[in-house]
Order: C-alpha cells, then sequence, then structure tokens
C-alpha cells in the first residue's frame, strides 16, 4: 500500500515536472528599461525624423535616438518644435547626436564649422526636441592605427568638451561619448569623461565597437556603465583565427555575447539609460591580428586581464554561419545589392527588436497591457 502511494507520488511528480517544462520561461524583468534604436540602423532608406518616429511607434519602442543632425527634414527652430510635439504624441522619447568633434580625426569635417561650433548646434537641437544628451564620438580605427598617439585624440577632446561646459550646462544636457568603431577602448572614454567634468560629459555606451579594440562588452559596462546614460547596443560573433581572432557584427540574437549577464548588471549600474539598438550587418568580419607584435603598439596600455577576458570569447566563439549580403565587398555589385542591402536593413533591424521584447524583456510600452 505505501509502495503503491510512492509510486503514484513520483508519476503525478513526474507528470507535473513534464507539463512545467513545455511552460515557456518569462522573460527577464528588464521591463523598466526604455527600449529604442539609432537612426542609423535605417540609414539606406533616408527616411528623416517624422518617418522615423513613425517606424519607431510601430515597432512598440519607447525611445529613438537621431543621432545625426543630417536626419532631420530641416533644423530650424519651428520644424524641430514640431518634431517634439510629434514623437510626444507618438509615446517616444527623443534622445539626440552628432558625429565627430575631434579636429585632429581623419573623421573630422571641418567646413562645419569649430568643435566648438558644432557642439553648440548639437545642443540646441537636442534641447529643442526635448533630449536629454546628445551623443558624439572622438574618432575612428584609421586614428588609432595611425602615426598619433590615441592620448593626444583625447586630450583635444577633453579641450574642446572643457569650453562647451557652460552651454551644455545652461541646456541642463550632457554630452555622452561614445565609444566609436576602433578608436577608444573603455578606461579611455572613462579618462575624458571624468577629465573634461562628470557633471556634463557622460558615455554613450556602444556593445559591438569594444570588439574591434578587443574587449569584451561586459568589460565595457563595468568600466563605462556608471557613466552611461544612452548607448548602442547590437550582437556580434567572435572567433579564432590564424593571426589571432576575428568580430562581425550580427543581428541581436545571433552573436555570442552574453546577454543574460549583460543585462543583470545594467539594471544594477545604468538602469535609466535609453537602450537604443544599433543594428549594422553587411560587414565582413574585421580581422584582429594580437598574434603579431606591430598590432601590440596601439594596444600597450591595454591591461592583460581585460585581454585575457577578449580571448576567452574567441576562444569559446563561432563565425555566423546566417545568410547577409555584405555591403563592403570589393568590386562592382549589381544594383540588385543596393535593394537587397536596405530591406537587410529594416528586417534585421526589426527582428532585433522583437528579441530584445520577447526574449530580453526589454522596454516599457512593449509589455504594457492593452
Amino acid at each position: 500500500m505505501y509502495r503503491r502511494a510512492f509510486l503514484e507520488t513520483v508519476a503525478a511528480g513526474a507528470f507535473a515536472q513534464a507539463a512545467n517544462s513545455q511552460i515557456p520561461s518569462p522573460p527577464p524583468a528588464n521591463h523598466a528599461i526604455k527600449l529604442g534604436f539609432d537612426t542609423y540602423s535605417l540609414r539606406a532608406f533616408g527616411w528623416k525624423d517624422m518617418q522615423l518616429i513613425d517606424f519607431a511607434a510601430r515597432m512598440k519602442c519607447d525611445t529613438l535616438q537621431i543621432s545625426d543632425s543630417g536626419d532631420y527634414s530641416s533644423t530650424d527652430t519651428a520644424h524641430l518644435k514640431q518634431v517634439r510635439e510629434y514623437a510626444e504624441r507618438a509615446g517616444i522619447q527623443i534622445d539626440a547626436g552628432i558625429a565627430c568633434i575631434c579636429p585632429l580625426s581623419k573623421s573630422w569635417k571641418p567646413n562645419l564649422g569649430t568643435p566648438e561650433q558644432v557642439i553648440a548646434d548639437g545642443l540646441r537641437i537636442a534641447h529643442a526636441v526635448g533630449a536629454k544628451s546628445m551623443r558624439c564620438f572622438v574618432g575612428t580605427m584609421d586614428d588609432r592605427r595611425g602615426s598619433r598617439p590615441i592620448e593626444e585624440y583625447m586630450e583635444a577632446t577633453i579641450r574642446i568638451l572643457q569650453s562647451s561646459k557652460s552651454r551644455a550646462q545652461d541646456l541642463n544636457l550632457k554630452i555622452a561619448i561614445e565609444n566609436h568603431a576602433g578608436d577608444l577602448q573603455a578606461r579611455e572614454v572613462r579618462t575624458i569623461i571624468e577629465e573634461a567634468g562628470r557633471d556634463f560629459v557622460a558615455a554613450n555606451l556602444d556593445t559591438g565597437n569594444p570588439l574591434w579594440v578587443m574587449e569584451n562588452p561586459q568589460v565595457t559596462l563595468e568600466i563605462l556603465g556608471p557613466y552611461t546614460v544612452t548607448t548602442h547596443v547590437r550582437d556580434s560573433v567572435v572567433f579564432q583565427h590564424p593571426r589571432g581572432a576575428a568580430a562581425q557584427w550580427v543581428a541581436l540574437g545571433d552573436g555570442v555575447v552574453d546577454w543574460t549577464a549583460f543585462f543583470d548588471l545594467y539594471r544594477k549600474v545604468c538602469p535609466t539609460a535609453l537602450l537604443q539598438l544599433e543594428i549594422i550587418t553587411g560587414r565582413p568580419p574585421q580581422i584582429l591580428p594580437y598574434y603579431e607584435r606591430e598590432w601590440w603598439k596601439w594596444f600597450a596600455k591595454q591591461p592583460a586581464s581585460e585581454f585575457v577576458r577578449f580571448e576567452e570569447m574567441a576562444q569559446h566563439g563561432h563565425p555566423y554561419m546566417g545568410t547577409m549580403v555584405i555591403e563592403d565587398a570589393p568590386g562592382n555589385h549589381p544594383a540588385e545589392y543596393a535593394s537587397a542591402l536596405r530591406e537587410q536593413q529594416r528586417v534585421d533591424l526589426e527582428r532585433s527588436i522583437h528579441y530584445a521584447q520577447e526574449q530580453l524583456g526589454l522596454g516599457v510600452r512593449a509589455h504594457q497591457k492593452a
């Protein structure tokens, strides 16, 4: 009798366990993190402010980073007021930005005026559309791998930021420095923020760019998280290569970044930072030849403890084996490629937003009950 009762209890427990295993796990508790995207994700469409806001609203986003002044139909005060009101009606919080601010960089465009003038105009636009921060960056991979030490770019940027302090504070705006594509490691961005003034300079934390400077995105978040007000989030693959490693940007969920660990820390160090997806696909893998001595002259100050965490990603990573149209391949391409690349941007952004909302539990509006 006792044996029968025991077996029935075991059977009932096994049935319950099997039933429970078929119930999908709920998404993580990231619902308080505002989710949006950076307009660069849809660059091939040539859309301007109102069209981008419509797309963001349709995708149940909370925010939209208009990361370049060229993404507005006009930067006249009257039009910017209309953009702000249009976004407010759509329930979208605008996040603003400009491009390079360092005159030593190869990305700097002197025809736009002085760096101080570019920053002043960017702050004017950001304030007009109701943004709380203005994203910008120092340089690019070509600057870091050039003849000047990276410290010269950092020092020039710090001086320019300090000269813009009063204007930013008068408008109650943070100037958010991005760890851009291959220019700065997280420690270097932190140095710029602290030396320029943490009271008005912050971080625009990018999760894809760290890989180009041999940095695990988790390390980037550990260092820059407390300074972060806005972000560029995307996934990547990293894998071993005969010369070192290679990294490639992919849609969210297609890569090897540990998003569970990432957002566990995100909720602790920068829970109010705007999470902007910047999905960039169509680029070939970037080779990082760290087995070659020449390479290290650009990274001589990187702590071994940080490099090891990147190397672990490469050892356990793998190439991307899905389909992707590559836009940076050499040679001439059929006209049909342009249409394919454009559509790829939309598809990869949409499925990345869905992954963020459904699998990572991100976003406020996406989880509000109708």
